[in-house]
């Protein structure tokens, strides 16, 4: 595959995890996918809970899916996706792009330090999406390195 493939195909995971999200206070449908250097996809979607301080961002829900299956390493690309649901059940995109939560963005940054990666993050909006280094969305980042 090409890397526009690549991308496209890790964007259109992220996307048919957002269908799966269960939203419903907010409305807003959020996918994560999670490639990791062998090309193994890894997807979470957002999940909601009346108490609304306890919902789960996507991306921690795929850091969860992605520890189950044995994957501390080698996180290598992030996609993110969301919005509302179309009157046609279909994911209706935000004119801005749709970036990680703080809490999100440690959770992924732990994934990373622990592989010794920088993910490329790629945050989806109806035009298209932002791409950026987890770096540059979490700078001076704490992880595990700091605890020895």
């Amino acid at each position: 595959m090409s890397e526009v493939s690549d991308r496209q195909a890790l964007l259109d995971a992220a996307r048919a995890a957002a269908l799966t999200a269960y939203a419903p206070y907010s409305g807003f449908h959020v996918g994560a996918a999670f490639r990791f250097d062998d090309g193994t996809i890894v997807t979470g979607s957002n999940f909601e809970n009346a108490s609304y301080g306890l919902a789960i961002c996507a991306e921690t829900a795929a850091a969860i899916v992605a520890n189950l299956q044995g994957r501390r390493t080698g996180l290598v690309e992030v996609a993110i996706i969301g919005g509302p649901l179309g009157a046609d059940g279909q994911l209706a995109l935000t004119a801005a792009p749709v970036t990680p939560c703080g809490r999100c963005r440690q959770v992924m940054n732990e994934l990373a330090q622990l592989g010794g990666t920088d993910p490329i993050v790629y945050s989806g909006h109806a035009d298209g999406y932002l791409e950026h280094r987890l770096s540059v969305l979490l700078p001076a980042a704490f992880g595990p390195a700091n605890l020895s």
